[in-house]
């Protein structure tokens, strides 16, 4: 009987370390967002409210992150009356709605890889309350406990009803042109302990 309870044991724990549920720490992750026009391009930081990623067998298989989007910030513009017009402007209706629909969401329904390093990861990105499926190549680092997924995830603006000076939508826009894509640089930091 102590045998087999030794071996059952061992095996809850072997089986624990392989589909660890991973901790993400939301103050080391970081999700900065780069948009273009034609006369140049912005970034800034979008904070994570929250976020969960499934390891199991020595790979991500899921997980989820919220993005705040109240607390926008602009990063390039260091006037602080020109960096609070475009804050303020890009959390209006014109852009993202942020008093109507303060959090953006992103959650993975696949994640591919045929190395534990390299991944495709597929998912619903939601923004304004509109879901749409999105796919992006990421990375994925371990050293012992600590996990790093990174990856720039793409998405179309239109596709949410962000059409604000769209070429896709607008004509004779010249160099008031904004591009529809948006790029967010995801990097996540998680434990299994």
């Amino acid at each position: 009987m102590k045998l087999f309870t030794s071996l059952l044991i061992s095996g809850i724990t072997a089986f624990s370390l392989l589909s660890a549920p991973a901790t993400v720490n939301t103050s080391e992750s970081t999700i900065t967002w780069t948009a273009k026009k034609v006369t140049g391009q912005h970034h800034g930081k979008v904070p994570i409210e929250s976020a969960t990623l499934d390891y199991e067998g020595g790979k991500i298989t899921g997980g989820e992150f919220t993005m705040d989007m109240t607390s926008l910030t602009v990063e390039d513009i260091t006037d602080p009356g020109m960096n609070k017009k475009l804050s303020d402007h890009l959390k209006s209706d014109d852009f993202f709605a942020v008093e109507k629909h303060n959090k953006t969401k992103f959650v993975i329904t696949e994640a591919s890889s045929s190395n534990g390093k390299d991944y495709t990861i597929t998912g619903d990105l939601t923004i304004k309350g509109i879901t749409k499926p999105v796919s992006f190549p990421a990375k994925v680092e371990v050293d012992g406990t600590k996990i790093t997924a990174s990856g720039k995830l793409t998405f179309d603006r239109t596709h949410y009803d962000i059409k604000f000076r769209s070429g896709s939508y607008f004509e004779n826009l010249a160099d008031k042109m904004i591009y529809d894509d948006v790029e967010l640089d995801v990097n996540l930091v998680a434990s299994t302990q």
